[in-house]
């Protein structure tokens, strides 16, 4: 891999996060159905509407970049899912398991604000702002998600695992 400008870098990680997102729409759906709590099965399921909307917004950067979204393997992101198809495939109380669940879920919201606030600062630099406004709203949600899942965790799931 060689970069010989910000806006080479910009690209390929743009369509990292896209391959993320596409991953993430094959996982969700595993997560919901495995997990017990009802307001987690939910979450999942908006997230995955969410995740949906991500991919929409991409590809709009992508057209007005005059680029394909296709090309990179998330590798990072495949991890994380396989991660968390453990705590899925893994024996264990069903409070337990949401905690798990919920666990994954955060590395994956941590992974993808990561990569978003990233490449969100890189379309300013490159006077992209309406890329960035698009981006803005992906990392706002992504940050909603996060706080919505340690809700759900310190309120209702990890007192249960716990006991």
């Amino acid at each position: 891999m060689a970069f010989h400008s910000l806006q080479e870098l910009y690209v390929q990680q743009l369509r990292d996060l896209y391959d993320a997102e596409q991953q993430l729409v094959t996982a969700l759906p595993k997560m919901a159905d495995a997990a017990t709590l009802s307001d987690l099965k939910q979450g999942f399921q908006r997230h995955l509407d969410e995740t949906r909307q991500h991919i929409s917004r991409l590809e709009e950067i992508f057209n007005g970049l005059g680029e394909k979204p296709k090309g990179e393997k998330c590798e990072a992101m495949k991890g994380l899912i396989k991660e968390g198809e453990e705590i899925i495939k893994a024996k264990a109380d069903a409070p337990v398991k949401d905690a798990g669940l919920i666990a994954a879920a955060q590395r994956v919201e941590h992974y993808e604000m990561a990569g978003y606030g990233s490449v969100r600062t890189w379309a300013n630099q490159l006077g992209r702002q309406s890329d960035a406004g698009l981006l803005q709203q992906i990392l706002n949600e992504e940050g909603e998600t996060d706080h919505k899942l340690t809700h759900i965790a310190e309120q209702m799931v990890n007192p249960e695992a716990r006991a």
